[in-house]
């Protein structure tokens, strides 16, 4: 116990104290018009090491006692210079930042280390707050549009899919019990739930967006990619942004950010981000609109430097959303391989109701129980950067919760089918990393951590009958059916909770061959552990001791309840080779075996003929990922970037999600496809044809398929079949568009605007993705038509004072699906998700 209590302490005066030899190298940053530039970025190249310039454009920066080293000195629209130094200077460095009418040269931490992102052997697309925020991607969501690998699929945030080449997240209801494929982190912290993408950015700085397995690069592991975000960090220079938009359907968004110093050592930020929206889909039934948005959110940031070589900064954010959204519109009726009299249309007619409108993008509906979307999301976070040697020690603790209050109507139509379904869930977590990255020796430099996160979540569900359940759930054409208030008020309360604990050992080198060839290898090895507990009991209905009656409510609801405990051990890793063929051409390739953990089923199970779950089902074997890229990425010529990838991912025992026709199962089951392939191609370019206009585009290919896949759920179109399962081997995946790509420009010219220095500007993209699945087993009526969809904007920026643009989204109005899903129960009726149509506004944004 002394030893134990002895070593904490250690780690402790680790962190906290360094000693360093190292000289100071002192500068000025300023334009080419020798104006001083304030919190420009300078940092050692190939290090964490950096610092900002003061208000007078000065900076100091230790040498950290080994020479040569480079500099980089970045400052968001103007060129990346490069300054090599192979002794002290006398005097301070006298260093001049162009206007951007070059290329900037974007820096990453992607690799723990801040490095030109050209130099990263690693497929990553970065897209920077102010791009972020001129191109009004505010969230996610927004994003997929301006880096097409990504895809996110959402019919309400906990039913939220992200993924990267068509990889990471089962398509279609979400299951607390398995792990997504795709890492989101912010400030270094993970996000375990998916819903966060959902909401809105507050005050990013940067966003990474990698693709491939990161398992020895980051705590969590990930298979399919990551979004590693940076927000925009306490300055000791005081500063402040103001934003305001507002546009149709009376969208109002306002942000703003504070910084300065609160102290000698202390500086604080506090950011705030508010967005307001009336709906886009009319509730003839409620005679207002719904679909609106409602997002408020903050984050507080405290930093400390009690020495020059430690950096301590504790934050904290909450974000809430109250829409009264994400309904779904029906989209389509699929003929079933039911009797004729279990078609939804005979069922509705049956019942006298019709669709308010038989075309989904009239935008109408006529549901009875309200869309509630609430959520909670926040947390603290403590992070220490100490620097050591040549390297920094960092450790980032963090606790996170998320609070979900849902109400749905996933019969999608005025009738009252399931007056109720809801499953509200409290989600907590702690997570814990420390690790070290620098130069190790002269050749070799590399990252090294452990990290563990304990997570908990727990969901008290209802799900309801209404007055028309028993014409949906009628199986025979007793009369028995017909019993009055046999199923009105008949449901089920459920309580699933799951524990999910996971702790690993992750690094990887950088091993320098030569200057210009590398070899970098990297391991992990994962513990996963995970407890649940699923049990649901009906209630309500008509009451009666009728056998025949009792087992018509059992054959829609019944009691089930199961338990499921398992963990799993995995030692993964991967190999890049990286040759730097010349100053404009880096060419690499990558192998990586990966995994996504074991799951759980915690939502319900299907049952079997006596009507017990088929607790077989309960636990979902671990993937198994073998990644093989290689990629090349170049400046053809002055002012370019053109970089090319290709990939081939095979996945055992893939983790898919099941939609089962018993309205028991009310959010689907997992289950494990033996085996899916995914390949393809990326293209990234960016151009300055001049100082007045830049054009960047990317692309995307991606063929992917169930390799094998013997025991799918039928498709909508095949419900009723004598068969429960179907074989889909050499289908397509869900969610996999063959093609997707974006293409943009903008067009500038110096001008003045209140006296205030700066550019006008004229930008247009657009985002365009080809026809892909959105069933796990491939239905031709939940085929999801390719879209494009157009954007421009028009205005007057500086980097400080006034700033203004009109925008406009979804400029040609496009109808377009974002997803499509079947009604619960599979009756036939399926609805849509839609894409938003055309919205405009103006942006006011001033800068002190």
């Amino acid at each position: 116990m002394k030893t134990s209590i002895k070593n904490i302490f250690t780690i402790l005066a680790v962190l906290t104290f360094s000693i360093s030899f190292a000289q100071k190298i002192d500068g000025v940053v300023t334009t080419d018009q020798n104006i001083p530039l304030e919190a420009a970025n300078v940092v050692i190249k190939g290090t964490t090491f950096s610092t900002i310039t003061d208000s007078e454009g000065r900076f100091s920066i230790e040498s950290q006692g080994k020479l040569p080293l480079t500099l980089l000195v970045q400052y968001i629209g103007y060129n990346t210079t490069e300054l090599e130094i192979t002794a002290i200077p006398a005097s301070p460095l006298l260093i001049t930042l162009r206007e951007e009418n070059k290329l900037v040269e974007v820096v990453v931490s992607s690799r723990r280390r801040i490095e030109k992102v050209q130099d990263v052997p690693i497929a990553v697309s970065v897209v920077t707050g102010k791009q972020a925020e001129a191109a009004g991607a505010f969230n996610v969501n927004r994003i997929k549009e301006l880096v097409p690998s990504v895809q996110l699929y959402s019919s309400n945030p906990r039913n939220t899919g992200i993924n990267i080449r068509s990889l990471g997240s089962p398509f279609g209801l979400t299951n607390d019990g398995i792990d997504p494929g795709v890492g989101f982190y912010v400030d270094g912290v993970y996000y375990a739930r998916p819903a966060a993408t959902t909401l809105d950015f507050i005050d990013v700085e940067q966003i990474e967006v990698l693709r491939g397995p990161q398992g020895s690069l980051f705590g969590k592991n990930t298979t399919s990619g990551a979004f590693n975000i940076t927000s925009r960090k306490p300055s000791f220079t005081t500063g402040a942004d103001f934003e305001l938009s507002y546009g149709n359907y009376a969208f109002l968004q306002a942000k703003a950010s504070i910084t300065g110093a609160l102290g000698k050592k202390v500086a604080g930020r506090l950011s705030f981000s508010g967005t307001q929206r009336d709906g886009l889909i009319d509730n003839i039934a409620t005679g207002r609109p719904t679909n609106t948005l409602n997002n408020q959110g903050f984050r507080g940031q405290l930093l400390w430097t009690p020495t020059e070589n430690t950096n301590i900064t504790f934050a904290g954010d909450l974000t809430t959303q109250r829409p009264d959204g994400y309904a779904q519109v029906v989209a389509g009726v699929a003929p079933t391989q039911r009797a004729a009299y279990r078609q939804f249309d005979a069922i509705i007619k049956d019942l006298n109701y019709q669709l308010p409108s038989l075309n989904a993008f009239d935008r109408k509906i006529d549901h009875d129980t309200p869309w509630r979307s609430g959520q909670d999301l926040g947390g603290v976070s403590l992070n220490i950067d100490t620097k050591i040697g040549g390297g920094t020690l960092t450790s980032t603790t963090a606790w996170r919760f998320w609070n979900w209050d849902p109400s749905n109507d996933r019969d999608f139509t005025g009738l009252q089918v399931l007056a109720k379904s809801q499953n509200p869930t409290r989600q907590t977590q702690i997570t814990q990393e420390v690790r070290y990255a620098g130069q190790l020796t002269s050749k070799i430099s590399g990252v090294g951590g452990v990290f563990f996160i304990d997570q908990t979540s727990q969901t008290d569900g209802t799900e309801e009958s209404g007055n028309a359940q028993w014409r949906f759930s009628q199986s025979t054409t007793s009369p028995l059916w017909k019993t009055p208030g046999l199923f009105e008020g008949y449901g089920i309360h459920t309580d699933a909770r799951i524990r999910a604990s996971s702790a690993a050992v992750f690094g990887q080198i950088d091993w320098a061959v030569t200057e210009r060839f590398h070899i970098l290898p990297g391991l992990r090895y994962n513990f996963d552990k995970k407890d649940a507990s699923y049990s649901r009991k009906t209630y309500g209905g008509l009451q009666t001791t009728d056998p025949a009656l009792l087992a018509l409510k059992k054959s829609v609801y019944s009691d089930q309840a199961f338990d499921s405990n398992t963990d799993n051990t995995d030692f993964s890793g991967n190999i890049t080779l990286t040759y730097k063929a010349s100053d404009k051409i880096n060419i690499y390739g990558t192998f990586a075996k990966s995994y996504k953990p074991v799951g759980v089923n915690v939502a319900g199970l299907p049952t079997n003929s006596a009507g017990q779950p088929m607790t077989e089902l309960a636990v979902v074997k671990p993937e198994k990922v073998y990644h093989y890229e290689v990629g090349v990425k170049t400046s053809p010529f002055k002012n370019s970037i053109f970089n090319l990838t290709f990939f081939n991912t095979d996945i055992k025992d893939f983790q898919t999600n099941v939609q089962a026709a018993e309205l028991g199962v009310n959010r689907g089951y997992l289950a494990n496809a033996d085996k899916v392939r995914v390949r393809g191609a990326e293209l990234d370019a960016s151009f300055v044809i001049n100082s007045h206009l830049t054009i960047n585009g990317a692309a995307t290919y991606t063929d992917g398929k169930y390799v094998k896949f013997t025991n799918a759920p039928l498709p909508l179109e095949e419900t009723g079949a004598p068969v429960a399962f179907k074989d889909v081997s050499g289908t397509e995946l869900p969610g996999a568009s063959r093609w997707a790509g974006s293409l943009g420009g903008e067009l500038s010219d110096k001008a003045r605007f209140f006296g205030n220095a700066g550019k006008i500007f004229f930008a247009a993209d657009g985002y365009a993705r080809s026809e892909f699945s959105s069933s796990p087993s491939a239905s031709k009526y939940l085929v999801v038509q390719g879209y494009a969809i157009f954007n421009a904007r028009l205005g007057f920026r500086a980097s400080q004072g006034l700033s203004i643009q009109i925008w406009g989204r979804n400029l040609l109005n496009k109808d377009y699906y974002e997803q499509l899903l079947p009604a619960g129960g599979n009756s036939g009726q399926y609805a849509g998700v839609l894409g938003d149509q055309r919205t405009y506004g103006v942006t006011f944004k001033y800068s002190l």
